[in-house]
């Protein structure tokens, strides 16, 4: 409670009380009522902002379960050097997100980096390939390596719900003629459908407060296109100095994403009565 009292509420309702002030980063604080509230449903770079993030978000999620749940189906029974081949999948998550995004800067780069001169060498492409300097390019690149970096934690998630199905109704299943993709369809899926919930939710918060990789591979770049909510809001706060109205943001951010969260939970609540 202390924790939970010292580290979360007391800075929310600090936010909450910066959130109806005008509130410069040097000098006084004035008090502004509405006036952030009311500025922000006009302002277009915050839900162009907010459209892109949930661009972005749905692309990861749907690549990082692409990838994860395969690899939870591969990894979950016991098999020759199974040990091994679940800490080579999920070693990227080891790594911090700002490492890993500095490191495909290099890759990314045009003429010392690793892909554009293979790519070269192979015949595959003519010229140097700027994919940073590219919106879509840019879009893909941040997409490939975040799912890279955090599939593994999500297969570790499906493998412990894939290990916690009963042998026996598989087995069950399979005597009674159900075929693999029956099997997957109507025993698998519904018995861990609280395991891909909670992936979901994590998948889904961690892409929505993405920051550090827009940061350090694009800087919003190219021509502010690619700008997620938060990267607007540490705009707003520390590059423009309006903490009033960059308050007033995350709130926003936080009502959105609380809403989210439970939308999901009450269709999961929804199917457990079914």
């Amino acid at each position: 409670m202390v924790l939970v009292t010292g580290l979360f509420l007391v800075p929310l309702g600090m936010l909450l009380w910066m959130s109806f002030y005008d509130w410069p980063l040097l000098g006084r604080s004035h008090f502004a009522g509405l006036e952030n509230y009311l500025f922000m449903f006009g302002d277009r770079g915050f839900w162009n902002a907010i459209l892109f993030t949930a661009k972005y978000t749905v692309a990861l999620t749907a690549g990082i379960f692409l990838v994860a749940f395969p690899l939870a189906l591969f990894v979950e029974r016991q098999r020759p050097l199974v040990g091994l081949f679940r800490a080579a999948f999920f070693l990227p998550v080891v790594l911090g997100v700002s490492s890993a995004s500095l490191m495909w800067v290099w890759l990314l780069n045009v003429n010392s980096g690793l892909f554009s001169p293979a790519l070269q060498r192979l015949g595959i492409t003519r010229a140097p390939m700027q994919v940073l300097g590219d919106v879509d390019g840019a879009f893909t690149a941040i997409v490939i390596m975040m799912v890279w970096k955090t599939a593994g934690f999500t297969m570790i998630l499906l493998m412990t719900g894939l290990q916690g199905i009963p042998a026996d109704v598989e087995e069950a299943a399979r005597i009674d003629g159900a075929t693999a993709l029956q099997r997957f369809r109507l025993i698998t899926l519904p018995l861990i459908r609280h395991t891909v919930s909670l992936a979901l939710i994590l998948v889904v918060t961690g892409a929505a407060l993405s920051f550090d990789q827009f940061y350090i591979m694009t800087a919003g770049g190219p021509r502010n296109q690619t700008l997620t909510a938060v990267y607007w809001i540490f705009t707003t706060s520390f590059m423009s100095f309006r903490l009033g109205y960059g308050a007033t943001l995350s709130l926003v951010l936080l009502g959105i994403l609380l809403a989210l969260s439970v939308v999901q939970l009450r269709l999961l609540r929804l199917r457990d009565r079914d």
